[in-house]
């Protein structure tokens, strides 16, 4: 018996052991390196590290562009969960429910965007939004609605409202496949059940579809902010630069711009803490706000 218990650690430690090393290496150490980097004044390709304290942390309580920062990444973080989260259940409970023959096909398409690169939709959707030869102003000049045409990417009213229509069509396809298969898992009794009480499709769908799937709707909300809050940098890079005039810059990116162009790297660590703090605290309140108790069928 304890020959069998000690194997059976034994095992246990032979599977987590090396998945634990990987997580020491590329999460606990670069998280630690960060923090003990944003006490330090570094340029990042210098040996020379001088020790200022919480200099960096005054410095980014300070810093006039830090609270832009973070209203920019909310306002993606609100749009990006509304857009894709509405299309997504839409096509996702359309071709579930709906007796759509080419609802495989339009899986593929819907999924296309996710096997491209952040980098890829964006220069696409930079050629796209191009106030010369792109689709947007050539289509509104072709409907008689010129007027309305304008440097969509350079006005710094409109730059950052558009980054969210690429950002939603590139991650439509991906939460559309996993609300469907939360879908598909409900049993077709219920809706029987709820036809026969006299419930119409959208009753059918609050009363039913929606609580039931919750535990992929939730995970998909938490999903989205995270890689928002943590990634939606890349885009931004790609797409504006931060411009114009530092109407879309988002933490990420204000820390690519300190740490890699202007070579502090000290406090670009220190904006790097910040968006772990931010992003920690967002989803801790999230949990707690869309916490339901467990429905099962």
């Amino acid at each position: 018996m304890v020959q069998s218990k000690k194997q059976k650690y034994l095992f246990l430690a032979f599977c987590l052991i090396p998945t634990f090393i990987l997580f020491a290496i590329f999460t606990l150490y670069p998280l630690f390196s960060g923090l003990y980097y944003s006490f330090f004044d570094w340029s990042g390709s210098s040996q020379n590290k001088d020790f200022v304290g919480l200099a960096n942390y005054i410095k980014l309580v300070k810093d006039a562009i830090i609270p832009n920062t973070i209203i920019h990444d909310y306002f993606l973080v609100a749009t990006k969960v509304i857009g894709i989260m509405v299309m997504a259940l839409f096509f996702a409970v359309a071709l579930t429910q709906l007796k759509i023959k080419e609802a495989p096909f339009y899986r593929i398409v819907f999924f296309f965007p996710n096997i491209m690169s952040v980098v890829v939709i964006g220069i696409l959707w930079t050629f796209i939004y191009n106030p010369n030869l792109g689709l947007v102003n050539s289509g509104l000049e072709f409907i008689g609605l010129e007027s309305l045409a304008k440097p969509w990417l350079g006005d710094e009213d409109w730059a950052l409202p558009s980054l969210v229509l690429p950002s939603v069509w590139a991650g439509i396809g991906l939460f559309m496949l996993l609300l469907m298969g939360g879908i598909s898992n409900v049993s077709k009794s219920y809706y029987e059940a709820a036809e026969l009480d006299g419930a119409s499709e959208w009753q059918q769908f609050w009363k039913v579809t929606l609580p039931l799937i919750w535990p992929q709707v939730k995970i998909s909300i938490l999903y989205i902010v995270i890689t928002t809050l943590n990634g939606s940098f890349i885009i931004v890079q790609v797409m504006t630069g931060g411009g114009p005039n530092n109407a879309t810059h988002v933490m990420g990116s204000y820390l690519y711009q300190q740490a890699f162009v202007q070579y502090n790297f000290g406090y670009g660590a220190t904006i790097g803490v910040m968006i772990l703090i931010i992003s920690l605290l967002t989803v801790l309140i999230l949990q707690f706000i869309m916490r339901r108790d467990k429905v099962e069928y």
